[in-house]
C-alpha cells in the first residue's frame, strides 16, 4: 500500500491491512452508486454542458479515490452518497457557488409558479422568501421531467436556534414571506418544516459539505460556524409542487389532501376549500411544534398561534393580519428577552441551572460592554 497520505487527521487513515479490506468491500459494491444516483451519473455530461458540475462520484468512469491509498473510505468525499433521489447538489462553474438540482414533473404547475415568484422584478423585493430559480432544463432522457436549478439551502433549524430573538426573526421572516406569496395570489399549501430552509452561507466561514452538513466541504473535519446572533440568515420557502396560483377573477378554491401536515380540518378531496387560510394553519403548526412545544419561555406566542390554528378557516387571520399581531407581540418584548437563551423542555434541572447561570453571566457581560462603550 502507499505511504501515509499527507494533511489528513489520523482518524481519516487506516492500516495497510484495513485498506486491503476496504478495497475488497469496494469491489463488492460498498460505497458504490445507489440506483437513483446512476440516473444523475447519466446526466453528468449534460449538466456540465449547461454550466453545472456534479461531485466526483457522479462522473462517468469514476474510480473511488481511496483505492491504492491508506485512506478510510468514510473520510473520502466521493464515498458520500446523496440522501434524496429527486435532488442532487452541484457546483455552478461560473462562480463556484453551490446549487441544488431537482427533478420536477412537467405535468403540474411547480416550474411555472416557482419561475413566476422568482422573476427579476420580484427578486428585488426583500420580502420575497421564495427560493429563486436559476435555470430550468428539459430532462435529456425523460420528456415528462425537467431539471430545475436553485441555490443550495440547508434545513432552517440546523444549526439549532439558541435565543428567543433568533426564533422571533424566523417567525418574522416566514410571515413576511407568506404575505409576499399571498399578495402574488399564490397559496403554498405545504409550508411545513421540511419546506422551509435557510441560506446558511453567512454562518459557515469555511463552507460545509452539502450532505454532511456539519463537516467542511471535503467531508473530513468539523465545520466551524457562527450563531445567528453573530450572523444573520435568510429563510426561504421551497417546493411548490402542491402550490396554486389564481388569476384575479378566479375563485379561491381547491381540492386535495396531500401535504406533510395532515391536521388542517378543511383538507378534502370532495369539498372545495380556500388554500390561503390553509397556509396560515400550517405555518401556525410550525411555530407551535417546532418552538413552543420544544422550548420554555415562548408562551407569549400563544395568542398568535391560537388564532392561526382556528378550526374554522374563515376565523383565521390573513397573512398580513397575523404579521401585524406578531409585530405587536414583538414590540412588547424587552431587548434582553430577545437575547435570552432558549430553554429546551428536554433539559434536566441540573442542566438548566448551569445553562441559566452561563446565560446570566453572558447578559451581564453584554451590558457591561455597552456601558463601557
Amino acid at each position: 500500500m502507499s505511504a501515509e497520505v499527507p494533511h489528513l487527521p489520523s482518524y481519516a487513515t487506516c492500516s495497510p491491512e484495513r485498506a486491503e479490506k476496504y478495497a475488497e468491500l469496494t469491489k463488492q459494491g460498498q460505497w458504490g452508486l445507489l440506483s437513483f444516483e446512476l440516473r444523475w451519473r447519466d446526466r453528468y455530461d449534460f449538466l456540465e454542458s449547461k454550466g453545472y458540475t456534479l461531485r466526483p462520484r457522479f462522473k462517468p468512469g469514476w474510480t473511488p479515490s481511496w483505492l491504492g491509498t491508506n485512506r478510510d473510505p468514510d473520510f473520502c468525499e466521493d464515498s458520500i452518497s446523496s440522501p434524496i433521489s429527486k435532488i442532487v447538489d452541484a457546483t455552478r462553474v461560473a462562480d463556484g457557488s453551490q446549487v441544488t438540482i431537482k427533478t420536477v414533473s412537467r405535468h403540474n404547475d411547480e416550474v411555472t409558479i416557482a419561475r413566476r415568484l422568482s422573476s427579476k422584478e420580484l427578486l428585488r423585493d426583500p420580502s420575497n422568501h421564495c427560493v429563486p430559480v436559476l435555470d430550468v432544463f428539459d430532462d435529456p432522457f425523460d420528456t415528462s421531467k425537467a431539471l430545475m436549478v436553485m441555490p443550495y439551502l440547508r434545513p432552517f433549524d440546523d444549526p439549532e436556534f439558541r435565543t428567543i430573538g433568533e426564533v422571533m426573526d424566523f417567525i418574522s421572516q416566514t410571515l413576511e414571506g407568506l404575505c409576499f406569496m399571498h399578495k402574488q395570489r399564490v397559496a403554498h399549501r405545504d409550508c411545513a418544516p421540511a419546506n422551509i430552509m435557510m441560506d446558511g452561507r453567512p454562518l459557515f466561514p469555511k463552507g460545509h459539505h452539502p450532505v454532511r452538513l456539519d463537516y467542511t466541504p471535503d467531508g473530513v473535519s468539523d465545520a466551524p460556524y457562527f450563531s445567528r446572533q453573530e450572523k444573520s440568515v435568510k429563510y426561504y420557502f421551497i417546493d411548490f409542487g402542491l402550490s396554486s396560483y389564481f388569476e384575479p377573477e378566479e375563485p379561491l378554491l381547491v381540492l386535495g389532501t396531500k401535504g406533510r401536515d395532515k391536521e388542517p380540518p378543511e383538507l378534502s378531496d370532495t369539498q372545495p376549500y380556500n388554500p390561503f387560510p390553509l397556509d396560515i394553519f400550517i405555518l401556525g403548526n410550525v411555530y407551535l411544534k417546532e418552538f413552543v412545544h420544544k422550548f420554555y419561555g415562548l408562551e407569549f406566542l400563544e395568542p398568535l398561534i391560537i388564532a392561526m390554528l382556528q378550526p374554522q378557516p374563515e376565523r383565521r387571520p390573513s397573512a398580513e393580519a397575523a404579521s401585524h399581531v406578531f409585530h405587536e407581540i414583538l414590540a412588547g418584548l424587552h431587548e434582553s428577552t430577545l437575547r435570552w437563551r432558549l430553554r429546551s423542555r428536554r433539559e434536566s434541572v441540573s442542566e438548566r441551572v448551569v445553562y441559566d447561570t452561563v446565560a446570566v453571566a453572558r447578559e451581564g457581560l453584554y451590558r457591561l460592554k455597552r456601558l463601557v462603550a
